[in-house]
Protein backbone atom coordinates (compact mmCIF):
# COMPACT_ATOMS: atom_id res chain seq x y z
CA UNK A 1 0.00 0.00 0.00
CA UNK A 2 2.88 2.09 -0.75
CA UNK A 3 3.16 4.73 -3.71
CA UNK A 4 4.47 1.75 -6.02
CA UNK A 5 5.24 -0.85 -6.95
CA UNK A 6 1.92 -2.16 -5.68
CA UNK A 7 0.72 -6.09 -5.84
CA UNK A 8 0.18 -6.72 -9.22
CA UNK A 9 -3.16 -7.82 -11.05
CA UNK A 10 -3.29 -12.12 -10.64
CA UNK A 11 -4.26 -11.73 -14.39
CA UNK A 12 -1.06 -10.26 -15.49
CA UNK A 13 0.93 -12.90 -13.29
CA UNK A 14 -0.96 -15.38 -15.13
CA UNK A 15 -0.63 -13.55 -18.65
CA UNK A 16 3.31 -13.49 -17.62
CA UNK A 17 3.33 -17.07 -17.03
CA UNK A 18 2.90 -18.18 -20.60
CA UNK A 19 6.01 -19.59 -22.90
CA UNK A 20 7.81 -16.97 -24.87
CA UNK A 21 7.70 -16.70 -28.48
CA UNK A 22 9.91 -15.13 -30.89
CA UNK A 23 9.50 -11.43 -31.80
CA UNK A 24 8.88 -12.60 -35.40
CA UNK A 25 6.03 -15.50 -34.56
CA UNK A 26 3.35 -13.95 -36.52
CA UNK A 27 1.16 -14.60 -33.03
CA UNK A 28 4.00 -12.03 -31.41
CA UNK A 29 3.49 -9.58 -34.06
CA UNK A 30 -0.38 -10.23 -33.83
CA UNK A 31 -0.19 -9.36 -30.11
CA UNK A 32 2.13 -6.12 -30.42
CA UNK A 33 -0.05 -5.29 -32.76
CA UNK A 34 -3.10 -5.90 -30.31
CA UNK A 35 -0.95 -4.12 -27.51
CA UNK A 36 -0.27 -0.96 -29.10
CA UNK A 37 -4.50 -0.49 -30.03
CA UNK A 38 -5.36 -1.49 -26.67
CA UNK A 39 -2.75 1.57 -25.17
CA UNK A 40 -4.16 4.15 -27.66
CA UNK A 41 -7.14 3.57 -25.52
CA UNK A 42 -5.35 3.72 -22.19
CA UNK A 43 -3.90 6.76 -23.55
CA UNK A 44 -6.68 8.47 -24.71
CA UNK A 45 -5.23 8.62 -28.41
CA UNK A 46 -5.05 7.61 -32.08
CA UNK A 47 -1.51 7.98 -32.57
CA UNK A 48 -0.06 4.96 -34.62
CA UNK A 49 3.06 5.29 -32.54
CA UNK A 50 1.24 3.75 -29.44
CA UNK A 51 4.09 1.33 -28.30
CA UNK A 52 6.08 -0.18 -25.32
CA UNK A 53 9.64 0.74 -24.56
CA UNK A 54 11.76 -2.49 -22.98
CA UNK A 55 12.65 -0.95 -19.12
CA UNK A 56 11.16 0.85 -16.14
CA UNK A 57 9.28 3.49 -16.63
CA UNK A 58 12.61 5.70 -16.62
CA UNK A 59 13.87 3.79 -19.89
CA UNK A 60 10.65 5.36 -21.56
CA UNK A 61 11.43 8.82 -19.98
CA UNK A 62 15.30 8.35 -21.57
CA UNK A 63 13.53 7.02 -24.78
CA UNK A 64 11.03 10.17 -25.05
CA UNK A 65 14.11 12.68 -24.00
CA UNK A 66 16.83 11.27 -25.67
CA UNK A 67 14.87 10.82 -28.99
CA UNK A 68 13.18 14.25 -29.21
CA UNK A 69 16.15 16.26 -27.84
CA UNK A 70 19.57 17.67 -29.56
CA UNK A 71 22.03 18.84 -28.83
CA UNK A 72 22.25 22.39 -27.30
CA UNK A 73 17.91 22.29 -27.31
CA UNK A 74 16.57 24.36 -24.39
CA UNK A 75 14.14 22.59 -22.57
CA UNK A 76 12.10 23.97 -19.84
CA UNK A 77 11.10 21.70 -16.89
CA UNK A 78 9.04 22.70 -14.14
CA UNK A 79 9.97 21.00 -10.77
CA UNK A 80 7.40 20.37 -8.07
CA UNK A 81 8.91 17.33 -6.63
CA UNK A 82 11.61 14.69 -6.96
CA UNK A 83 10.72 13.49 -10.81
CA UNK A 84 10.89 16.55 -11.76
CA UNK A 85 14.60 16.93 -11.11
CA UNK A 86 14.95 13.43 -12.77
CA UNK A 87 13.44 15.29 -15.73
CA UNK A 88 16.04 18.01 -15.70
CA UNK A 89 19.07 15.64 -15.41
CA UNK A 90 18.34 13.15 -18.44
CA UNK A 91 17.51 16.30 -20.40
CA UNK A 92 20.77 17.27 -19.38
CA UNK A 93 22.38 14.00 -20.10
CA UNK A 94 20.81 14.55 -23.88
CA UNK A 95 23.28 17.50 -24.12
CA UNK A 96 19.95 20.03 -23.92
CA UNK A 97 20.55 23.84 -22.66
CA UNK A 98 17.62 23.04 -19.77
CA UNK A 99 15.43 25.98 -17.73
CA UNK A 100 14.29 25.09 -14.59
CA UNK A 101 11.04 26.61 -12.61
CA UNK A 102 10.42 25.33 -9.47
CA UNK A 103 7.55 25.67 -6.55
CA UNK A 104 7.77 24.46 -2.94
CA UNK A 105 7.09 20.63 -2.53
CA UNK A 106 3.25 20.36 -2.03
CA UNK A 107 2.20 22.95 -4.38
CA UNK A 108 1.65 23.10 -8.23
CA UNK A 109 2.03 25.41 -11.23
CA UNK A 110 -0.76 27.47 -12.50
CA UNK A 111 -0.74 27.44 -16.61
CA UNK A 112 0.19 31.36 -16.03
CA UNK A 113 3.45 30.77 -14.42
CA UNK A 114 4.48 27.86 -17.67
CA UNK A 115 3.55 30.10 -19.85
CA UNK A 116 5.35 32.83 -18.62
CA UNK A 117 8.41 31.06 -18.41
CA UNK A 118 7.72 29.54 -22.16
CA UNK A 119 7.60 33.09 -22.75
CA UNK A 120 10.71 33.95 -21.33
CA UNK A 121 12.61 30.44 -22.14
CA UNK A 122 11.15 29.75 -25.70
CA UNK A 123 12.04 26.43 -25.27
CA UNK A 124 11.87 23.38 -28.41
CA UNK A 125 10.15 20.87 -25.34
CA UNK A 126 8.09 21.61 -22.30
CA UNK A 127 8.93 18.38 -20.12
CA UNK A 128 6.53 17.94 -16.99
CA UNK A 129 5.59 15.09 -14.35
CA UNK A 130 2.16 14.76 -14.49
CA UNK A 131 2.00 13.07 -10.70
CA UNK A 132 4.59 13.46 -8.93
CA UNK A 133 4.51 10.57 -6.40
CA UNK A 134 6.89 12.39 -3.45
CA UNK A 135 4.78 14.83 -2.64
CA UNK A 136 1.56 13.36 -4.08
CA UNK A 137 0.71 16.23 -6.56
CA UNK A 138 -1.21 16.17 -9.73
CA UNK A 139 0.24 18.86 -11.89
CA UNK A 140 -3.12 19.98 -13.82
CA UNK A 141 -2.20 19.93 -17.55
CA UNK A 142 -5.63 20.57 -19.51
CA UNK A 143 -4.34 24.15 -20.50
CA UNK A 144 -0.43 23.29 -21.31
CA UNK A 145 -0.93 21.66 -24.74
CA UNK A 146 -3.06 24.71 -26.16
CA UNK A 147 0.16 27.20 -24.49
CA UNK A 148 2.86 24.86 -26.32
CA UNK A 149 1.17 25.32 -29.37
CA UNK A 150 0.59 28.84 -29.60
CA UNK A 151 4.24 29.04 -29.05
CA UNK A 152 5.67 26.17 -31.30
CA UNK A 153 6.14 24.20 -27.90
CA UNK A 154 6.72 20.27 -27.49
CA UNK A 155 4.71 18.81 -24.55
CA UNK A 156 6.00 15.94 -22.83
CA UNK A 157 4.31 14.26 -19.90
CA UNK A 158 5.80 11.48 -17.41
CA UNK A 159 2.46 9.79 -16.15
CA UNK A 160 4.16 6.70 -14.31
CA UNK A 161 2.25 7.36 -11.03
CA UNK A 162 -1.04 9.03 -12.39
CA UNK A 163 -2.15 7.05 -15.85
CA UNK A 164 -5.27 4.89 -15.20
CA UNK A 165 -5.90 6.51 -11.58
CA UNK A 166 -6.64 10.29 -12.67
CA UNK A 167 -8.10 11.58 -15.62
CA UNK A 168 -5.83 11.98 -18.69
CA UNK A 169 -6.32 12.72 -22.23
CA UNK A 170 -3.25 12.70 -24.35
CA UNK A 171 -4.90 13.87 -27.40
CA UNK A 172 -7.81 16.31 -25.96
CA UNK A 173 -4.48 17.94 -24.08
CA UNK A 174 -2.92 18.34 -27.07
CA UNK A 175 0.37 15.89 -25.71
CA UNK A 176 3.09 15.01 -28.16
CA UNK A 177 4.74 12.62 -25.94
CA UNK A 178 3.61 10.36 -22.82
CA UNK A 179 5.38 7.76 -21.18
CA UNK A 180 4.00 5.39 -18.61
CA UNK A 181 4.82 2.04 -16.30
CA UNK A 182 3.19 -1.05 -15.02
CA UNK A 183 3.53 -0.87 -11.30
CA UNK A 184 0.98 1.58 -10.12
CA UNK A 185 -2.67 2.45 -11.64
CA UNK A 186 -1.78 -0.17 -14.05
CA UNK A 187 -1.41 -3.51 -12.02
CA UNK A 188 1.88 -4.36 -13.36
CA UNK A 189 5.20 -4.92 -12.38
CA UNK A 190 7.76 -3.01 -13.30
CA UNK A 191 9.72 -3.96 -16.53
CA UNK A 192 8.01 -2.39 -19.34
CA UNK A 193 6.91 1.49 -20.47
CA UNK A 194 4.10 1.99 -22.56
CA UNK A 195 4.36 5.51 -24.37
CA UNK A 196 2.58 7.51 -27.55
CA UNK A 197 3.93 10.02 -29.44
CA UNK A 198 1.69 12.51 -32.04
CA UNK A 199 2.99 12.82 -35.53
CA UNK A 200 4.76 16.20 -34.47
CA UNK A 201 6.58 14.15 -32.62
CA UNK A 202 7.10 11.69 -34.31
CA UNK A 203 8.42 14.10 -37.19
CA UNK A 204 10.91 15.37 -35.40
CA UNK A 205 12.53 12.19 -34.15
CA UNK A 206 12.00 10.12 -37.82
CA UNK A 207 14.61 13.09 -39.21
CA UNK A 208 16.97 12.37 -36.70
CA UNK A 209 16.87 8.15 -38.06
CA UNK A 210 20.35 6.57 -38.22
CA UNK A 211 19.64 2.53 -39.06
CA UNK A 212 22.64 0.83 -37.59
CA UNK A 213 25.10 -0.59 -40.07
CA UNK A 214 23.91 -4.27 -39.21
CA UNK A 215 21.08 -3.87 -40.24
CA UNK A 216 20.67 -1.22 -42.49
CA UNK A 217 19.80 -1.90 -46.22
CA UNK A 218 19.86 0.23 -49.05
CA UNK A 219 18.26 3.25 -49.32
CA UNK A 220 18.05 3.43 -45.17
CA UNK A 221 18.63 6.74 -43.58
CA UNK A 222 22.38 7.17 -42.06
CA UNK A 223 22.97 10.60 -40.51
CA UNK A 224 26.31 11.66 -39.09
CA UNK A 225 24.22 13.31 -36.14
CA UNK A 226 22.19 10.11 -34.75
CA UNK A 227 20.16 9.94 -31.43
CA UNK A 228 22.18 9.51 -28.73
CA UNK A 229 20.84 6.22 -27.51
CA UNK A 230 20.98 3.11 -29.90
CA UNK A 231 18.48 1.10 -27.11
CA UNK A 232 16.45 4.01 -26.74
CA UNK A 233 16.27 5.33 -30.50
CA UNK A 234 12.80 5.34 -30.94
CA UNK A 235 13.28 6.22 -34.72
CA UNK A 236 14.18 2.39 -35.18
CA UNK A 237 11.80 1.67 -32.32
CA UNK A 238 8.97 3.00 -34.56
CA UNK A 239 9.82 0.53 -37.19
CA UNK A 240 10.56 -2.31 -34.97
CA UNK A 241 6.79 -1.81 -34.54
CA UNK A 242 5.75 -0.99 -37.28
CA UNK A 243 4.97 -2.70 -40.56
CA UNK A 244 9.03 -2.83 -41.49
CA UNK A 245 9.45 -5.28 -38.06
CA UNK A 246 12.85 -3.72 -38.00
CA UNK A 247 15.11 -6.42 -36.49
CA UNK A 248 16.58 -3.59 -33.30
CA UNK A 249 16.09 -5.75 -30.13
CA UNK A 250 14.84 -8.85 -28.57
CA UNK A 251 11.45 -8.22 -27.68
CA UNK A 252 11.35 -8.89 -23.36
CA UNK A 253 8.25 -11.22 -24.67
CA UNK A 254 6.66 -11.59 -20.78
CA UNK A 255 6.76 -7.56 -19.97
CA UNK A 256 5.22 -7.46 -23.50
CA UNK A 257 2.46 -10.07 -21.93
CA UNK A 258 2.12 -8.17 -18.74
CA UNK A 259 1.61 -5.20 -20.77
CA UNK A 260 -0.78 -6.34 -22.67
CA UNK A 261 -2.87 -7.63 -19.77
CA UNK A 262 -2.51 -4.46 -17.66
CA UNK A 263 -3.93 -2.60 -20.58
CA UNK A 264 -6.66 -5.25 -21.40
CA UNK A 265 -8.15 -5.17 -17.70
CA UNK A 266 -8.48 -1.43 -17.99
CA UNK A 267 -10.39 -1.37 -21.37
CA UNK A 268 -12.58 -4.22 -20.15
CA UNK A 269 -13.23 -1.94 -16.45
CA UNK A 270 -13.50 1.13 -18.90
CA UNK A 271 -10.83 4.12 -18.46
CA UNK A 272 -13.60 6.35 -16.68
CA UNK A 273 -14.48 3.37 -14.67
CA UNK A 274 -11.07 2.66 -13.57
CA UNK A 275 -10.08 6.70 -12.77
CA UNK A 276 -13.50 6.86 -10.86
CA UNK A 277 -12.36 3.26 -8.79
CA UNK A 278 -9.45 5.63 -7.63
CA UNK A 279 -11.00 8.41 -6.83
CA UNK A 280 -13.18 6.49 -4.47
CA UNK A 281 -10.58 4.59 -2.92
CA UNK A 282 -8.25 7.40 -2.37
CA UNK A 283 -11.03 9.35 -0.98
CA UNK A 284 -11.60 6.63 1.29
CA UNK A 285 -7.78 6.72 2.27
CA UNK A 286 -7.77 10.19 2.77
CA UNK A 287 -10.65 10.42 4.74
CA UNK A 288 -9.74 7.60 7.11
CA UNK A 289 -6.29 9.25 7.66
CA UNK A 290 -7.50 12.13 8.71
CA UNK A 291 -10.34 10.40 10.73
CA UNK A 292 -7.20 8.69 12.76
CA UNK A 293 -6.10 12.44 13.31
CA UNK A 294 -3.51 12.54 10.99
CA UNK A 295 -2.59 15.66 9.02
CA UNK A 296 -2.32 15.44 5.15
CA UNK A 297 0.39 17.07 3.26
CA UNK A 298 0.15 19.39 0.60
CA UNK A 299 -2.39 21.23 -1.40
CA UNK A 300 -5.21 18.05 -1.15
CA UNK A 301 -6.83 19.97 -3.65
CA UNK A 302 -4.38 19.00 -6.42
CA UNK A 303 -3.47 15.58 -4.47
CA UNK A 304 -3.77 12.21 -6.98
CA UNK A 305 -6.48 10.30 -6.37
CA UNK A 306 -4.01 7.38 -5.79
CA UNK A 307 -1.84 7.80 -3.17
CA UNK A 308 -1.49 10.44 -0.08
CA UNK A 309 1.30 12.00 2.44
CA UNK A 310 0.45 11.99 5.83
CA UNK A 311 3.04 13.75 8.59
CA UNK A 312 4.44 11.40 10.87
CA UNK A 313 3.23 12.23 14.34
CA UNK A 314 5.63 14.21 17.09
CA UNK A 315 7.45 11.58 19.11
CA UNK A 316 7.26 8.57 16.58
CA UNK A 317 9.48 6.81 15.02
CA UNK A 318 8.64 6.58 10.74
CA UNK A 319 10.89 4.06 10.45
CA UNK A 320 10.25 1.60 12.99
CA UNK A 321 5.93 1.90 12.12
CA UNK A 322 6.25 0.75 8.62
CA UNK A 323 8.46 -2.16 9.74
CA UNK A 324 6.10 -3.22 12.41
CA UNK A 325 2.93 -2.71 9.72
CA UNK A 326 5.07 -4.82 7.14
CA UNK A 327 6.35 -7.51 9.68
CA UNK A 328 3.39 -8.47 11.97
CA UNK A 329 0.22 -7.31 8.83
CA UNK A 330 2.22 -7.59 5.69
CA UNK A 331 1.45 -4.16 4.54
CA UNK A 332 3.53 -1.80 2.82
CA UNK A 333 3.55 1.96 3.06
CA UNK A 334 6.12 4.02 1.97
CA UNK A 335 8.53 6.89 2.67
CA UNK A 336 9.64 10.12 1.08
CA UNK A 337 12.31 11.53 -0.36
CA UNK A 338 14.58 14.81 -0.32
CA UNK A 339 13.11 17.61 1.89
CA UNK A 340 10.42 15.29 3.34
CA UNK A 341 12.49 12.07 4.04
CA UNK A 342 11.15 11.61 7.63
CA UNK A 343 8.65 13.68 7.79
CA UNK A 344 5.64 12.09 6.14
CA UNK A 345 4.49 8.43 5.25
CA UNK A 346 3.12 7.88 1.94
CA UNK A 347 -0.19 5.45 0.92
CA UNK A 348 -1.26 3.87 -1.90
CA UNK A 349 -4.68 3.03 -3.18
CA UNK A 350 -3.85 1.87 -6.58
CA UNK A 351 -4.31 -0.78 -9.35
CA UNK A 352 -5.21 -4.10 -8.53
CA UNK A 353 -5.16 -2.57 -4.28
CA UNK A 354 -7.59 0.35 -4.94
CA UNK A 355 -10.04 -1.63 -2.90
CA UNK A 356 -12.26 -1.68 -0.32
CA UNK A 357 -10.90 -4.35 1.94
CA UNK A 358 -7.48 -3.09 1.76
CA UNK A 359 -8.08 0.30 2.93
CA UNK A 360 -10.05 -0.57 5.51
CA UNK A 361 -7.41 -3.23 6.42
CA UNK A 362 -4.72 -0.99 5.79
CA UNK A 363 -6.37 1.44 8.32
CA UNK A 364 -6.94 -0.77 10.81
CA UNK A 365 -3.66 -1.85 10.86
CA UNK A 366 -1.93 1.81 11.01
CA UNK A 367 -4.10 2.56 13.87
CA UNK A 368 -3.12 -0.42 15.99
CA UNK A 369 0.69 0.48 15.46
CA UNK A 370 0.56 4.11 15.54
CA UNK A 371 -1.49 3.04 19.34
CA UNK A 372 1.36 0.57 20.25
CA UNK A 373 3.53 3.64 19.19
CA UNK A 374 2.46 6.23 21.41
CA UNK A 375 0.46 8.08 19.10
CA UNK A 376 -2.86 9.89 20.06
CA UNK A 377 -5.38 8.74 17.63
CA UNK A 378 -8.97 8.80 17.34
CA UNK A 379 -10.39 5.30 18.42
CA UNK A 380 -12.08 3.65 15.09
CA UNK A 381 -11.76 7.27 13.47
CA UNK A 382 -9.88 5.80 10.41
CA UNK A 383 -12.08 2.87 9.43
CA UNK A 384 -15.01 4.90 10.45
CA UNK A 385 -14.67 8.38 8.57
CA UNK A 386 -13.65 5.26 5.13
CA UNK A 387 -17.17 3.56 6.52
CA UNK A 388 -18.86 7.04 5.50
CA UNK A 389 -17.00 7.62 2.08
CA UNK A 390 -18.33 4.00 0.86
CA UNK A 391 -21.83 5.04 2.49
CA UNK A 392 -22.01 8.16 1.06
CA UNK A 393 -21.37 6.80 -2.39
CA UNK A 394 -23.54 4.07 -1.89
CA UNK A 395 -26.47 6.72 -1.58
CA UNK A 396 -25.09 8.95 -4.51
CA UNK A 397 -25.48 4.83 -6.91
CA UNK A 398 -29.16 4.35 -5.71
CA UNK A 399 -29.76 8.38 -6.51
CA UNK A 400 -28.17 8.52 -9.54
CA UNK A 401 -29.65 4.79 -10.44
CA UNK A 402 -33.68 6.35 -9.33
CA UNK A 403 -33.33 8.99 -11.72
CA UNK A 404 -32.75 7.11 -14.77
CA UNK A 405 -35.75 4.62 -13.98
CA UNK A 406 -38.24 5.08 -16.39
Amino acid sequence: MGPGPINADPRVLRAMSAQLLGQYDPAMTSYMNETMELYRSVFRTTNEQTLLVDGTSRAGIEAALVSLIEPGDRVLVPIFGRFGHLLREIAERCGAEVYVIEVAWGQVFSPEAIEAAIKRVQPKLLAVVHGDTSTTMAQPLDELGAICAAHGVLFYTDVTASLAGNAFEADAWGLDAVTAGLQKCLAGPSGSAPATFSAKAVEVITARKSIEAGIREAGDAVTAHPIRSNYFDLAMIFDYWGPKRLNHHTEATTMLFGARECARILVEEGMDQAIERHRLHGAAMLAGVQGLGLAVFGDVAHKMNNVVAVYIPDGVNGDAVRAELLTDFGIEIGTSFGPLHGKVWRIGTMGYNARKDTVLTTLAALEAVLRRAGASVTAGGGVTAAYDVYADEERAEHERAAAVRP
